[in-house]
Order: C-alpha cells, then structure tokens, then sequence
C-alpha cells in the first residue's frame, strides 16, 4: 500500500470484550498519522462504544489506557467514524446519545461500498 491509501475497519466487538475494542483504534490512529485515509464503523456491539459514558469507563487492559482515549487519539490524527443504523437501532441507541467523535450514521450499503473501495479492510 503506498502512503494515502484508504484503509477501512469494521469494529464489532463492545464493552463485554473490551480486549478487543482498544486495537481498531489504535491501528487507525496509525493509519492516520501515516498518511493513510481510515475510516472506522462500528457495528453489532461495537456501537455501544460510541454512546456517551460507555468508552469512558472502559479499559482494554487492567491499568491500561481508557478507550476512550483511543479514540480520541483516532479522531485527532483525522479517523473518520461512524455507527451502523440497524446496530444502534437494535440497542436502542439515539444519534443525540452519541459522542461527538463519531461522524454519522451509515448502513450497509455504505459499509460495502467503503469495503470494496479501500486498499486495506481490518476487521475487530
């Protein structure tokens, strides 16, 4: 992949597997500060990870970094990220609960069309 390729994760993993939930982050926030375009959606439990509260009492790690902070850092190096409308819609999740770090609400289509468009998909 040469530098300002487009690289797209798909994030499914919530706060029962907080293992999981710092490293989608952390690798577009990598992206991001080389160059690349990354976008992230979060899907199935992942978009508990975008409604206020949730990623700011959340640890991947015992005495690691809070996730939010993860993703703040993502947002900061330029991420883009966004929700699943039938995952929020299945949680029960409003768009004016979100945190600002996200940047919309996408369905499928849009998850296809991003997929088939990069030059890397990373799936969490």
């Amino acid at each position: 992949m040469t530098d300002d390729g487009k690289v797209f994760i798909i994030v499914t993993h919530g706060p029962d597997t907080p293992q999981w939930c710092a490293t989608p982050f952390y690798m577009a926030h990598l992206a991001a500060v080389m160059e690349h375009k990354a976008k992230i959606v979060c899907q199935v439990d992942a978009v508990l990870l975008m409604k206020k509260g949730i990623a700011a009492n959340l640890k991947a790690a015992e005495g690691g970094k809070l996730i939010i902070d993860f993703i703040r850092d993502a947002c900061q190096a330029g991420v883009e990220m966004f929700c699943c409308s039938a995952a929020l819609q299945s949680h029960g999740i409003t768009e004016d609960e979100l945190i600002d770090e996200c940047g919309g609400i996408v369905g499928g289509g849009w998850t296809l069309n991003q997929s088939m468009a990069a030059d890397l998909v990373l799936n969490y």
